[in-house]
């Protein structure tokens, strides 16, 4: 690389991303370095500047919040999972426990794993159903986008020149909101995904008065599911609601994981199980 630089303030941060054209941002590395080694292997090095994020304590850490939770650009999988939160955020920390080993879960971020904005990122579903928003601060301060605004495509993000994606916020889940999340790989970990599946449901007397369904690696962008989540609204949670026509916006891809079809249908099966174990 040309230039390793670790700025220890946000406002020191932006000015040296200002200064620094072409440099590339790096929060635990868990992607960034294994694409890096990869390319100089195969003799095409990655040579632009490192602007490395770990030294700005004010990114670190997950908060409550009066509208609901803060989770800073530093905050890793591992902290989450150790973090007292309700039983609608259970799915994200399903999720959590599956992303790589230990190790990655110890050093890679939840906005980090957005930012790379794979496919198949395992945060993204179930940050979905928690209706969670990207903050993100430039030079002319901060702005704040739906998640699903913020993911545009494969390896695509909003993220503008100049800014920084600085934290998560998730607005408090309706009372009594559990969440949860399955994933389909060709083992059960250490695995990218060929399906999964994020929810958020709230059960009134044995009906559905809430529903947030997203559905990740089956299109650009994990995608939320608003005919499944109609489907179950006002009625109890009973599985055989949700059918294949309700997944019809998804557009999933052939590769050398799994075919369209046999995700399409994968997907809709992941669903049912997850409104079943969430009744």
């Amino acid at each position: 690389m040309d230039a390793y630089l670790r700025p220890r303030s946000l406002d020191e941060a932006l000015a040296l991303l200002a200064a620094t054209p072409g440099c590339q941002l790096l929060a635990g590395g868990t992607d960034v370095l294994p694409a890096r080694a990869g390319a100089e292997v195969w003799l095409h090095a990655d040579r632009r500047p490192l602007l490395d994020l770990s030294g700005i304590t004010a990114l670190a850490g997950i908060a409550e919040t009066p509208d609901g939770w803060r989770i800073g650009a530093l905050a890793t999988w591992a902290q989450l999972c150790a973090t007292p939160l309700p039983p609608a955020f259970d799915g994200l920390k399903q999720a959590a426990r599956q992303v790589g080993g230990a190790q990655v879960q110890n050093r890679g971020t939840l906005l980090g794993n957005l930012c790379n904005a794979s496919p198949a990122a395992d945060g993204a579903p179930p940050l979905l159903a928690l209706d969670a928003r990207v903050e993100l601060t430039g030079p002319a301060g901060a702005r704040v986008l739906p998640l699903g605004e913020f993911l545009l495509g494969n390896r695509r993000t909003a993220l503008a020149a100049g800014e920084i994606a600085t934290a998560l916020l998730l607005p408090r889940p309706p009372e009594g909101a559990r969440g949860g999340f399955l994933k389909l790989g060709a083992r059960s970990h250490l695995v990218i995904s060929i399906a999964m599946v994020g929810g958020v449901l709230v059960l009134e007397e044995g009906v559905v008065r809430h529903a947030r369904l997203a559905v990740g690696a089956c299109a650009a962008t994990a995608q939320r599911v608003p005919l499944a989540e109609a489907a179950l609204l006002g009625a109890a949670p009973d599985p055989a609601r949700l059918l294949p026509d309700h997944l019809a916006a998804l557009t999933p891809i052939d590769d050398v994981r799994a075919s369209a079809a046999y995700r399409r249908h994968a997907s809709l099966v992941l669903l049912q199980r997850l409104v079943e174990s969430l009744a």
